[in-house]
């Protein structure tokens, strides 16, 4: 009788070193702050692009570009053959990575049909076109208004009437 609890504390001990031997071979080294926009995986996607102030991106060249130019930059690489299959979006040091960024991205996404992969808080994430608010790309946030002696009249409207000037 003596025997079975030692034989017990045996199989015990054995097992607890077996789950640690394991879930040490499991164990890649990451941490989770480890930076995901190395060079090596950078590598990995086939185009990059930068969040930047106010809706806009910088390319890879550091060109920056407002959400219709970037659409028109995708659109232009899909007629020349080039089309990435896969975007990463990263924070630039002068903007981070906004909503209104996601929703461009989104909207591209689904134009294009690439994916787009963001850093979120150190994460690599994959974003969803479909579940995210994609959003109509726009050339300049803040459009300056007319002066009151233009509206209603197109730039077609008329020669120009030197009689007229006020």
């Amino acid at each position: 009788m003596t025997r079975v609890p030692t034989l017990m504390a045996r199989i015990g001990a054995a097992l607890i070193l077996a789950s640690l031997l394991v879930l040490a071979g499991c164990h890649s080294g990451a941490t989770k702050g480890d930076a995901i926009a190395t060079s090596a995986e950078r590598g990995k996607f086939d185009y990059t692009l930068k969040a930047y102030k106010s809706g806009q991106f910088m390319t890879e060249d550091g060109a920056v570009l407002s959400a219709a130019d970037a659409g028109s930059h995708f659109a232009y690489m899909k007629d020349t053959g080039k089309l990435p299959k896969t975007v990463l979006l990263l924070p630039s040091d002068d903007s981070k990575i906004r909503d209104n960024h996601l929703g461009f991205m989104a909207r591209m996404a689904l134009d294009y049909n690439f994916a787009v992969y963001y850093d979120k808080k150190g994460e690599l994430v994959r974003l969803n076109a479909v579940e995210s608010e994609a959003r109509q790309l726009e050339d300049t946030p803040h459009k300056a208004d007319l002066p009151d002696r233009m509206k209603g009249k197109e730039a077609s409207s008329g020669a120009y009437d030197p009689q007229q000037q006020q």
